[in-house]
């Protein structure tokens, strides 16, 4: 049997992205990525994200979070998931460990993260620095640029989505910027192509993005081992930051998402910032009988 069988977790979401915080700290248990899919296809506990907070690993960090998607991989951050966390953190009664002034750092495999309480469901995420360098997002090939990579889907002369941006925020994306509609492109068909295209080693996060303002963007995204989502906090910091350096909006915009709305700010430190809501929805335990066969990968 799992050693996951009967343990608690709490069901939350970020603007409609659907999270489970796991606590582990205190025990030596890692979640397999079979684990991870097993929950992941309970309908009591489905996600879009796994949050699995860990005893801190590093001086100065509060927690340590791992971080899986629905198939079993894992990220390397989650900005909904990671207010969800903090909200945990501060306000569940299992597992608060309420800090001074209401911020946390928290650290994952692709850095620390500062998160402060910015009102009572309310919280900002520095999501650090965008990598851009294209052998840091990582691409498969030299780009000098990546402010628009030579990606398209369709025909050559008329191809459906064409020219992405590419960005890190811990996870790569790719985001292409429209004219019309997000919610016009078939999306749940054109993801799964994108995702897995070679030119991404690391498979990618596909963002539809249209600028609507000066400080405003509606964005769709298929979620890198999760599909279509309706919220992904990444996707939101890599899109204003991308939609910055093609002088598209100023170093701020509001970002309305299927699930709901984000702030981000880049910083002139070149930190990102995103601000956003948490909803705690309930709280269970792993029916033991979901991990059948699931004890390993």
């Amino acid at each position: 049997m799992s050693p996951l069988a009967d343990r608690r977790f709490l069901k939350m979401h970020g603007a409609g992205n659907a999270i489970v915080v796991l606590d582990l700290r205190g025990t030596a248990l890692r979640v397999t990525a079979a684990e991870a899919r097993a929950i992941g296809a309970d309908p009591r506990s489905r996600f879009d994200q796994l949050m699995v907070v860990h005893d801190p690993v590093s001086p100065g960090t509060d927690a340590f979070m791992r971080i899986y998607n629905t198939d079993g991989s894992e990220s390397g951050a989650c900005g909904n998931g990671t207010r969800c966390v903090a909200y945990a953190l501060h306000d569940d009664p299992a597992m608060a460990r309420p800090a001074e002034g209401g911020r946390l750092t928290l650290e994952t495999k692709a850095g620390r993260v500062a998160v402060n309480r910015v009102g009572e469901l309310s919280f900002t995420v520095d999501m650090g620095q965008p990598r851009l360098k294209w052998d840091e997002i990582p691409l498969a090939e030299p780009f000098p640029d990546t402010r628009r990579i030579e990606l398209q889907l369709g025909p050559i002369d008329d191809p459906v989505l064409h020219s992405p941006a590419a960005v890190s925020m811990g996870n790569p994306h790719a985001i292409f910027f429209v004219e019309r509609d997000p919610d016009t492109f078939d999306l749940g068909r054109i993801g799964p192509l994108l995702e897995a295209h070679p030119i991404f080693p690391e498979r990618a996060n596909i963002s539809i993005a249209q600028v609507t303002g000066r400080d405003t963007i509606k964005l769709r995204v298929w979620e890198r081992g999760a599909g279509l989502t309706l919220a992904c906090g990444t996707a939101a910091c890599a899109t204003v930051v991308a939609a910055a350096r093609l002088r598209m909006i100023g170093r701020a915009a509001r970002v309305a998402l299927p699930g709901g709305e984000l702030s981000i700010e880049w910083r002139a430190d070149d930190h990102v910032l995103m601000t956003g809501p948490v909803f705690l929805e309930g709280e269970g335990t792993f029916a033991p009988e979901i991990f059948a066969g699931a004890s390993a990968g």
